[in-house]
């Protein structure tokens, strides 16, 4: 596989200069001799840990936090950009899975293993074993995880019992969408809520689950497009068809925000994502259906989802303070933090199945015991590097892990959400997809 340099630093240089950030990156530092520089997704979890920040500065003296704290869509391309440019504007920087291995490999991130064999009771063979393995290159971690997910089916019980519906354990899509049909009631609660909103972290996440679920494939394992095959337009009819009759007001510009609300206040049925959603859908302060919601596995078809991801925090080669911000992130994903996060916020918000031992917290086990078991199942039955029922010459389940994927899946998703918003149909949309993948696919074609 080719290195991915000039293609990450070509289309995210484009991408900071559209955000209009990276010309005057030194200018977000203070002038504090040891200030820490965090570039963060404005997820509640990570909004938690700006609040609780002041502990940390308070144990801490000398070390001066600074969040820049942006939605998924705007962090994604500012760090990468960052980072790729070889940048000194952030001093650690909120990645996934997804970037880890791809950046060690180019070695734009320092290697955090030796920081935490010498950091005493950091313990990081308590991280969950499938997200230890997804952060490490070469055997050794490039980030670590701040919280793992994986993905499941949310409903309201009380709905379900209302109308006499039984949730199986396993449901299938067929099956969600006639539930979904039944409960649809718009000026009550729409029938289910699924991501509509471009961006390969955003729409592409939950569809593209779907679209392994239902045979589908980007590319055969040669390289050749796959993205007008009866399996993958099946999938992608069956998905937009599904939140267009049946999804929430304005789907093609929900995201994972847009529908953590839409749930949380009890204006939706079911709602297919992630399942870090809990931290959202059982506090008790910002939900009104907390203790109302069941959780199952990820509907299925052919083949299973495959959602395995985290958001993780790591610290680019060209931070001038890797000691600051090492102890930054050694806070923020230790076992103290997630007993911190318990007592001073609610056990409910505490960042997910990121640490084993998170699960044998008496507090915790009580207040995750309808979701906590059926969450580590599904991130155990993930199998990214086995995404599809094809074969296929990549990895990774609700992603490709190819660097290109930023890009192609970014542009794939604008004209999905297209359709969604009722500008074209599914054939044409994916028509031009096909042309997006046609070009990635020819350079690694090339390379044989």
């Amino acid at each position: 596989m080719r290195k991915p340099l000039k293609a990450y630093v070509g289309v995210y240089l484009a991408a900071c200069l559209a955000l209009s950030g990276c010309a005057g990156a030194d200018e977000l530092r203070t002038s504090a001799a040891k200030t820490v520089t965090i570039a963060m997704v404005s997820n509640p979890q990570m909004e938690d840990a700006i609040k609780l920040a002041p502990r940390f500065e308070a144990e801490h003296p000398g070390i001066d936090l600074r969040f820049v704290s942006l939605s998924e869509n705007e962090a994604r391309a500012k760090i990468t950009a960052s980072t790729a440019t070889r940048s000194s504007q952030f001093d650690v920087v909120m990645i996934s899975n997804y970037e880890t291995a791809q950046w060690a490999k180019n070695g734009w991130l320092r290697n955090l293993s030796p920081d935490a064999a010498r950091t005493p009771g950091y313990d990081a063979q308590d991280f969950v074993p499938s997200l230890r393995e997804a952060l490490s290159y070469r055997g050794d971690m490039y980030s670590m995880p701040f919280y793992g997910e994986s993905s499941f089916l949310m409903y309201r019980k009380d709905l379900f019992a209302r109308a006499g519906i039984t949730m199986p354990e396993n449901p299938t899509w067929e099956q969600v969408a006639s539930y979904a049909q039944k409960l649809h009631d718009p000026a009550k609660q729409v029938g289910i809520c699924l991501r509509g909103k471009p961006g390969w972290g955003e729409q592409l996440a939950p569809l593209n689950t779907m679209i392994n679920t239902f045979g589908g494939r980007w590319y055969d394992e040669d390289w050749n497009p796959q993205v007008t095959s009866p399996e993958f337009t099946k999938a992608v009819s069956f998905y937009t068809d599904l939140v267009r009759k049946y999804g929430e007001p304005g789907p093609a510009t929900a995201g994972f925000s847009e529908c953590a609300t839409q749930f949380s206040q009890g204006k939706a049925a079911m709602w297919y994502d992630a399942t870090s959603a809990v931290s959202t859908v059982e506090s008790p302060e910002d939900s009104s259906v907390a203790g109302k919601v069941g959780y199952v596995a990820a509907p299925e078809g052919k083949g299973t989802p495959n959602w395995l991801y985290s958001w993780s925090l790591g610290i680019p080669t060209t931070s001038d303070r890797p000691a600051e911000a090492w102890e930054f992130i050694s806070w923020m994903t230790s076992k103290e933090y997630i007993e911190l996060v318990g007592n001073e916020i609610g056990w409910s918000r505490v960042p997910p199945a990121s640490r084993l031992s998170t699960y044998r917290i008496p507090e915790y086990r009580r207040v995750s015991s309808a979701y906590g078991p059926q969450t580590l199942e599904a991130m155990n039955r993930a199998d990214p590097t086995h995404p599809t029922v094809q074969p296929v010459p990549y990895t990774g389940g609700q992603f490709l892990a190819i660097p290109e994927w930023q890009d192609l899946g970014t542009r794939a998703s604008q004209q999905i959400s297209s359709v969604i918003a009722g500008k074209q149909s599914v054939s044409e949309a994916l028509e031009q997809v096909q042309q997006y993948a046609e070009a990635v696919g020819k350079t690694y074609q090339e390379q044989r």
